[in-house]
């Protein structure tokens, strides 16, 4: 399959990248290590096309089978909720052939890939805003997300044309029109009332952001849900990674003292 003149149809990808059980480190054994939603900034594809010689938009193509060994290395783990950093609001800044392409490729890869996602257990989740995204992202994306509406075994979030700022800002733009209407009171609004207005009030805070190329910084990813995320800022470029850094991040976060602003007493737990 392929639309315009761009044809990824000669991209090899496993039908079901999954690994032999006993692969899977231990703490997929133990659930309570496992953090629930996990948030992935992946970074890095055009630098790895760079230091190849190739062009940017070759670092992408070369990211899409990392995208779902890490989904199903998510599986396996028993993570429940992954969100992936796909094209920020500040990506349009870049070149018009690149933002293009992403555009294209992104369309392309949520139609060919929904049947296995369906397959899987992925229920298609998608954050960001509607004004500049191309319809013919957002049309795919709606058929993947009806069509999978009812799978449980893992929500796969992609953020396109998502900003952690612009969520927040359109949430305090809700409210406020609902203040104007009379239907709450504009000078009682709560966390509670501004979560339960952002892109996709029902999937809880985010435990764990992992961002790749060895950055270190959030850039605009989560700045609400993940105010008490763990994060893990790897080395590998997002086209060398896959389910193993996810697991050795996953392992990272297991050994971490989580007290979210309180403390605990000798006996480790918390007051």
């Amino acid at each position: 399959m392929s639309f315009g003149d761009v044809d990824y149809t000669s991209l090899s990808i496993p039908d079901a990248p999954f690994s032999n059980p006993s692969r899977i480190p231990d703490f997929a054994r133990e659930h309570t290590r496992v953090p629930r939603h996990v948030g992935v900034i992946m970074d890095g594809n055009g630098r790895w096309a760079q230091q190849r010689g190739l062009a940017r938009t070759e670092g992408h193509k070369a990211a899409e089978p990392v995208v779902f060994d890490t989904i199903a290395g998510a599986i396996e783990a028993g993570v429940r909720y992954l969100s992936l950093y796909t094209f920020s609001t500040e990506n349009w800044k870049r070149s018009p052939a690149e933002v293009r392409f992403l555009m294209g490729f992104s369309r392309d890869i949520i139609h060919r890939r929904v049947a296995q996602m369906d397959d899987w257990g992925v229920r298609v989740r998608w954050s960001g805003r509607r004004p500049k995204l191309w319809k013919s992202v957002i049309d795919e994306l709606e058929a993947a997300m009806e069509r999978t509406q009812d799978n449980t075994v893992i929500d796969v979030v992609f953020c396109i044309n998502y900003g952690g700022r612009a969520e927040i800002a359109d949430a305090a733009a809700e409210l406020t029109r609902l203040a104007a209407e009379g239907k709450i009171k504009g000078g009682r609004i709560t966390e509670k009332m501004v979560a339960e207005h952002l892109y996709n009030p029902d999937i809880p805070d985010c435990d764990l952001v992992i961002r790749t190329s060895g950055e270190q910084r959030t850039s605009n990813f989560l700045p609400w849900e993940a105010a008490y995320a763990e994060l893990d800022f790897v080395p590998e470029l997002w086209p060398e990674c896959g389910r193993e850094v996810l697991w050795r991040s996953i392992e990272r976060y297991a050994s971490r003292d989580r007290r979210f602003g309180g403390v605990k007493d000798s006996r480790g737990k918390a007051r």
